[in-house]
């Protein structure tokens, strides 16, 4: 009887400790819910993560390798999904924009994501800002320079990635990924949209710990 009474008693104390981590977060302050919900891309009994983002965004940059650790700490049904942004063409955005896709639709986008990042805010080889000045390049990359660099590390032939980033599929996936930004209500990066569902940023849940624990209580949540 002693032993029952205090598993019983343990099992509470969790479920009070569970309580208590849930009544943390509160909707409005650290995630937002996306008004109307939106559709996914993933099969039934899945749970999608979308991650806006752009390759010229500093804050995206210094953020990939905690998005790297969350994802592995995550169950199998969660399944990523990268929107780049285009808002700031003045920033390259739109090129960058259009330069994943074309990666997307040749089957490199995954194996050469973490690279493209390096080679504009490590390598500076795709590079957006002036570090001697601290402004914008000019000229910044041009989508010709972008597919250079592609071409070299992921070994297609000249003038493939070109042709892919001035097909009319990567034209469409852009509009596509521009409706969504929207109907996602979103305004800065790196932004993630749980399910369809919920909006949240490592600012809104108030830092970088905070954000990947707010992430899988989402998605253990929206799981059940």
């Amino acid at each position: 009887m002693i032993r029952k009474a205090v598993v019983l008693a343990g099992l509470m104390l969790g479920a009070v400790g569970v309580a208590r981590a849930d009544t943390a977060w509160m909707e409005g302050e650290h995630y937002f819910a996306v008004e109307p919900a939106q559709p996914t891309a993933v099969p039934a009994g899945k749970v999608e993560i979308v991650e806006v983002f752009s390759y010229a965004c500093p804050a995206c940059n210094l953020f990939y390798p905690i998005i790297d650790k969350l994802k592995a700490t995550l169950p199998p049904k969660v399944q990523w999904r990268f929107v780049p942004a285009s808002w700031h063409p003045e920033e390259d955005w739109k090129v960058f924009q259009r330069a994943y896709f074309a990666a997307q639709s040749l089957g490199i986008a995954d194996r050469t994501h973490g690279r493209i990042f390096d080679a504009v805010w490590k390598s500076g080889e795709l590079a957006t800002m002036d570090t001697g000045s601290g402004g914008l390049k000019n000229p910044l990359p041009s989508l010709a320079d972008v597919a250079r660099f592609y071409e070299g590390i992921a070994s297609l032939k000249p003038g493939a990635f070109l042709e892919a980033a001035h097909s009319f599929e990567v034209d469409a996936r852009m509009r596509e990924a521009d409706a969504q930004v929207r109907a996602y209500q979103v305004d800065s990066t790196p932004t993630l949209i749980i399910n369809g569902k919920y909006r949240l940023t490592p600012r809104s849940a108030g830092g970088n710990d905070q954000f990947t624990a707010l992430v899988r209580w989402l998605v253990a949540r929206d799981s059940k």
